[in-house]
């Protein structure tokens, strides 16, 4: 998977098309992403001693991968990305427009 924690991304699909966010955290194993402030539910939650009026939270909730993309840094905009190698040690994960690596694969 291209998309790390920390990267800024773009939701290309579903109910928060066109917003961006960072991602909070990334679930390899299911394909999903904590995104900042997007798909954000509302749950309700019993009384309890850490939470004695209980009542309802704002909570954000995973998405799928495919439904977001990385924006660039140098420039703000969302680009498709590609990578190449052999193995996941020889993986390199680079800008599809203009050919350049991206982020800490830089070589």
């Amino acid at each position: 998977m291209k998309i790390n924690r920390d990267d800024r991304v773009l939701v290309i699909a579903g109910k928060d098309k066109g917003r961006t966010g960072t991602v909070l955290n990334v679930d390899r194993q299911t394909g999903r992403v904590t995104v900042s402030g997007i798909n954000i539910v509302k749950k309700t939650v019993r009384r309890s001693q850490q939470n004695p009026q209980g009542g309802i939270i704002d909570v954000e909730r995973p998405i799928h991968i495919s439904n977001v993309m990385r924006v660039d840094e140098e420039n703000g905009v969302a680009r498709r990305q590609g990578s190449e190698g052999s193995g996941r040690d020889k993986q390199r994960v680079f800008k599809q427009h203009s050919g350049r690596p991206i982020g800490a694969s830089e070589e």
